[in-house]
């Protein structure tokens, strides 16, 4: 019989499409693990559960892009309030805008065409 495994990317993407923003968590390493993968980086224990975030973080650092076309925009890393830090972007507000320490909250982008969908953050409301 074929090996019917979901790859680790192809469930967080699934979760993606649901609108969650699903990680990892190594029990033997007690620790959150973020970008999916099939064994815990500290450990190398296949150990890894799935979890999805309360959709929360902290802006760790922030840059602006200015490309030669388009307009601007921002990269940020965020640090999600379950343990792990991501790079995504934080929208609906200028790029210059964004402040480390800013509270964003997840959602997600649609991908376009072919691209599957993508994690960004907005700022939160009141949290």
């Amino acid at each position: 019989m074929a090996n019917t495994t979901t790859s680790p990317l192809a469930t967080y993407l699934a979760h993606l499409e649901k609108n969650e923003l699903a990680y990892q968590f190594s029990p033997s390493a007690n620790a959150a693990v973020f970008y999916p993968r099939v064994i815990s980086p500290t450990t190398g224990h296949a150990d890894l559960v799935w979890r999805v975030s309360k959709g929360l973080g902290t802006v760790h650092a922030t840059t602006v892009v200015h490309p030669q076309q388009g307009e601007p925009y921002n990269v940020a890393l965020i640090d999600v309030d379950e343990g792990f830090r991501m790079m995504s972007r934080v929208e609906e507000i200028a790029p210059t805008a964004v402040k480390i320490g800013m509270r964003v909250t997840f959602r997600v982008h649609p991908g376009h065409d072919d691209e599957p969908p993508y994690p960004v953050f907005v700022p939160a409301e009141d949290v």
